[in-house]
């Protein structure tokens, strides 16, 4: 066993009889946990295990796996269950799988109750150090593997807990799928670190079901039940706790520290949730640096900015506004070298005000309007889909004297005229090059179906292009101007 994994385990022990977590009635003491986690490491061991993919709904099961992964010296994969099955064959043969914990997959030999398990003759080469392999699922081609170590992930939950240390966080909701980094270090490694208790309940009973399933009753009634003290929450998942606190809808009084990340947040939703007490800080992160890089704090808060660093690491902008990180980075990507430059590039756009990081958008999402104006169209997507009315948006004006925006309505029935009076309020609180100039209202969803997002909501932006090119075109050779 490492020294990182034994100090971590050490450090676990010291809250012994404390509740570590809790699922539905189920509750393990941290002494308990780390019996447990010694247990299923022997039998991974036992097993001949090298490589742990984790197909597991959110509970305490899944958070017994991934620690006794780490305790027995393994690599843990966990497998995303709002991919599609393609995305999830993809992660278990470029990862070489040879032990599954979940649903059964082809070419997997069912082994005991949800353990299967496959011989490979040769599993793909890993960097040095890897215990976890996370999968971004890019804007095009298949999810990408990120190899992390140890010592990177800890170095964040500590920050975290550090960060969130005044508001004395004692219960933590577990809102988002463990699959996702961000939950599996901010919402349970940092916890335990600090002797809190986890809560865990299956995705359902939250409300989340695939992508972008969502029932507002059943999170709010998860919200009541358990009465967290924290959260981790996705900007439309915050829209809705907003908008439920505005409709004076039961929102539990025990939060202290919701974070929010993600996406773009918009500083108007924040100031909403101001209005209804609602303790809300922004965050930025990615997977390359083993998730949060920058988080706003009760102690250094800017509306309109995902806070300052972390700690842990270093920021540094190029000229032309590329954010770079230090002291926190990824092994490398599954099949491609190391990474070797001691700043790693985002492809983030951003700029500093007073030591806070505003981003701006993605480098390669950025377009040139007509007039030669920068824009970044994730700023103002996240404007127009923080509006009630507007479930999706799409921005293009590469090339064009004005902005065009692809509107998916919430609700199938809502009126042009009340999507054009929410245009007309998000243009408000923009600069006139940014401003939706005119919209189209989208023929279908954005989603993997129909191959104009990705599995968890990502804008392929050139499908869409390609999609809608000739409506556009029409629409321009229409004459209109804003």
């Amino acid at each position: 066993m490492s020294s990182a994994v034994e100090s971590l385990f050490a450090r676990l022990a010291v809250y012994g009889p404390r509740t570590a977590l809790s699922e539905n009635g189920r509750e393990l003491t941290y002494d308990g946990l780390l019996a447990a986690v010694v247990s299923r490491s022997r039998h991974l061991r036992d097993l001949g295990a090298q490589r742990v993919a984790l197909a597991l709904d959110n509970g305490i099961d899944w958070v017994l796996w991934d620690l006794a992964a780490l305790h027995a010296g393994l690599v843990c994969v966990p497998v995303p269950g709002f991919f599609s099955a393609d995305q999830q064959r993809h992660v278990l043969d470029s990862a070489g799988i040879d032990c599954l914990i979940g649903a059964g997959a082809p070419g997997f030999a069912s082994v005991e109750g949800d353990i299967h398990r496959r011989t490979l003759a040769q599993a793909p080469a890993l960097h040095a150090g890897t215990c976890k392999i996370t999968y971004t699922s890019g804007t095009t081609g298949q999810p990408k593997g990120v190899c992390l170590d140890l010592a990177t992930q800890l170095a964040v939950a500590d920050s975290l807990v550090k960060a969130s240390a005044s508001r004395k966080v004692e219960r933590h909701l577990c809102i988002l799928p463990l699959a996702t980094l961000l939950e599996n270090i901010a919402g349970i490694y940092a916890p335990l670190l600090a002797g809190a208790c986890v809560e865990l309940m299956p995705m359902a009973q939250i409300g989340l079901t695939g992508a972008s399933g969502f029932d507002l009753m059943r999170f709010l009634q998860a919200l009541q039940a358990s009465q967290p003290h924290s959260l981790i929450l996705l900007p439309q998942l915050l829209l809705a706790l907003v908008s439920a606190a505005e409709r004076k809808l039961p929102v539990p009084s025990s939060l202290r520290f919701v974070a929010v990340g993600g996406g773009r947040v918009s500083a108007q939703l924040l100031h909403r949730a101001d209005a209804m007490g609602l303790p809300i800080f922004e965050g930025y992160g990615l997977s390359e640096c083993a998730s949060v890089v920058c988080l706003n704090t009760p102690e250094q808060r800017h509306i309109g900015s995902t806070g300052k660093p972390l700690e842990h690491l270093q920021i540094r902008l190029t000229d032309d506004g590329e954010v770079l990180v230090k002291g926190a980075r990824m092994l490398g990507y599954i099949g491609e070298a190391a990474v070797q430059d001691e700043w790693l590039r985002t492809c983030d756009l951003g700029h500093f005000e007073d030591g806070f990081l505003v981003l701006h958008g993605r480098k390669k999402h950025q377009f040139i309007t007509a007039f030669g104006r920068n824009v970044n169209p994730e700023w103002v997507e996240s404007e127009l889909v923080q509006q009630l009315p507007i479930a999706q948006a799409w921005l293009h004006g590469e090339a064009l004297p004005s902005n065009v925006a692809v509107l998916v309505p919430r609700f199938a029935n809502t009126p042009d005229a009340q999507l054009q009076a929410t245009v007309d309020e998000v243009n408000h609180g923009l600069p006139d090059y940014a401003r939706v100039h005119h919209w189209l209202r989208a023929d279908a969803p954005f989603n993997a179906s129909n191959d104009l997002a990705t599995a968890n909501g990502r804008l392929r932006r050139s499908a869409l292009f390609n999609h809608y090119q000739t409506a556009i075109e029409a629409l321009m050779a229409e004459g209109v101007h804003a």
